[in-house]
């Protein structure tokens, strides 16, 4: 996918963070937006505010764990603009500690936003694209933890670990029926976001009746304290995002230095040694 201008552009978790950026970037680029987001009232100030600068955006408050509200973000795009070129199944949240001590809601909260959301896009607007015989693609957001394991955030990287696998697949049945719809997988590393304060938008039915312990509690911190010291913005990532749209590249990495910790797993794997942990002190940064 080469051209934008007056390309259709849906984006979920476009409220904030590297949604938002993606939103910006398409509207320079002349894209029309669709913008979804479970936090509608930021959702309506990012769409208010790239309206004000001449953009074309609509708003749709859309959790993305629900199938159906993405079956109706679909309608709306369609009513809006009679088609979809450009998808990035970007809303993602997360929740860290030791593995044994994150919860049922826990777990089905993230794997709700970052596995079944990225799931429901797929299966509602492929079709969509393929229907529409012209050049299209999919951005899938993953991270670096789809390819490392580092300790603490065990629910958050196996989500990811399902995204990379998903959006890998997809890439090949995409090829497999001759779709005119490229995919890429992204996959930053630590990045002011905002990913770090998404438990302000978690949904009341999978709230925790008990407070954090001691290890989600420093596993907190620890993941405030990475995003805050994060080089890249999310303006670069998704300026890098778009670069790798236009060359139909299917990795994206946008923090090289996280590559020598992957080839490192695939060397204990390779080797059948004992995991290597991507956190420590001779190990490149965890990933975000």
């Amino acid at each position: 996918m080469q051209a934008f201008e007056g390309k259709v552009a849906v984006i979920t978790g476009a409220a904030s963070g590297l949604g938002r950026a993606f939103a910006e970037q398409g509207a320079a680029l002349g894209m029309r937006l669709v913008l979804a987001d479970i936090d509608s009232d930021a959702l309506a100030d990012t769409a208010a505010t790239l309206r004000a600068a001449g953009a074309q955006a609509v708003a749709a408050p859309t959790d993305v764990s629900d199938g159906g509200a993405v079956e109706a973000l679909a309608r709306k795009t369609l009513d809006s603009y009679g088609k979809a070129h450009l998808l990035f199944n970007n809303a993602g949240v997360g929740a860290s500690g030791l593995a044994w001590e994150m919860s049922a809601n826990d777990w089905a909260w993230v794997f709700g936003v970052n596995v079944m959301g990225v799931a429901h896009g797929v299966r509602v607007f492929t079709p969509i694209m393929i229907g529409q015989n012209e050049p299209a693609h999919i951005v899938n957001t993953a991270s670096v933890a789809g390819f490392l394991a580092p300790p603490l955030m065990s629910v958050y990287n196996a989500s990811k670990h399902a995204v990379v696998g998903l959006t890998e697949t997809l890439y090949h049945d995409l090829r497999k029926v001759g779709a005119p719809v490229g995919c890429s997988l992204l996959s930053p590393a630590f990045a002011p976001t905002g990913i770090a304060d998404a438990e302000r938008a978690r949904p009341a039915r999978w709230r925790n009746d008990t407070g954090p312990t001691a290890s989600q509690i420093l596993a907190a911190r620890e993941l405030r304290k990475a995003v805050r010291a994060g080089r890249l913005t999310a303006t670069d990532i998704a300026a890098a995002t778009f670069d790798a749209i236009r060359d139909e590249r299917f990795y994206v990495f946008t923090h090289p230095a996280m590559l020598p910790g992957v080839r490192l797993r695939h060397e204990d794997i390779e080797m059948q040694r004992q995991p290597s942990d991507p956190s420590g002190p001779s190990s490149p940064s965890s990933p975000a």
